[in-house]
């Protein structure tokens, strides 16, 4: 029989409960995005509307912050990947997922220095990263080839890992948009 603390900690959040952290979360993207390692947790309350107390039920570290707005970057990966791969030819949810993937990129550099700081490091966070990218990439990348869009010799990390490192040698603002050309170009050298 379950008792009422079993039934507490099954229980979903409540809709109020839930709308607050998907805004703490936005926020705490936008505000990480734009200055980084010196955001503060009062600050993200603040900007949230929110009270400092409703910030640490939900968040009860910065790094337990920094690691939810970093995965919901990952899940963003992930949900284009399914959403591409049900609506448009495989060839065409490869470029635009390519496309997110370098929006991703910006984030995490900019979010990077404060990943960095978290106690303990990152690594469990970019493992799960590291996971994600590979699957969606094998899933389009599988899905082009079977359509005969997509040489079979092409390895979708290293698609990926050339757009890294697009954003990598680029020291400009006007990277993201040169990685963008450079998505049509590993597209286009892919092609049978």
């Amino acid at each position: 029989m379950k008792t009422s603390a079993d039934k507490k900690t099954t229980r979903k959040p409540r809709a109020d409960a839930q709308r607050n952290r998907e805004r703490i979360l936005e926020v705490a993207r936008q505000i990480f995005t734009r200055r980084g390692a010196e955001t503060t947790m009062d600050e993200i309350a603040r900007r949230a509307r929110i009270g400092p107390g409703t910030l640490y039920r939900h968040f009860p570290t910065r790094d337990d912050l920094l690691a939810a707005v970093y995965i919901g970057e990952i899940e963003k990966l992930a949900e284009a990947q399914r959403k591409f791969s049900a609506e448009l030819p495989p060839i065409e949810a490869l470029r635009a997922w390519m496309l997110v993937f370098i929006d991703y990129i910006a984030a995490k550099k900019i979010i990077a220095p404060a990943l960095d700081a978290m106690v303990g490091g990152p690594s469990q966070v970019y493992q799960q990263s590291t996971r994600v990218m590979e699957e969606a990439a094998n899933t389009l990348a599988r899905r082009a080839v079977a359509s005969g869009d997509l040489r079979s010799d092409v390895d979708p990390m290293d698609m990926l890992r050339a757009i890294y490192g697009v954003s990598s040698a680029g020291s400009t603002d006007d990277w993201p948009e040169k990685a963008r050309r450079f998505v049509g170009i590993i597209i286009q050298g892919s092609r049978p």
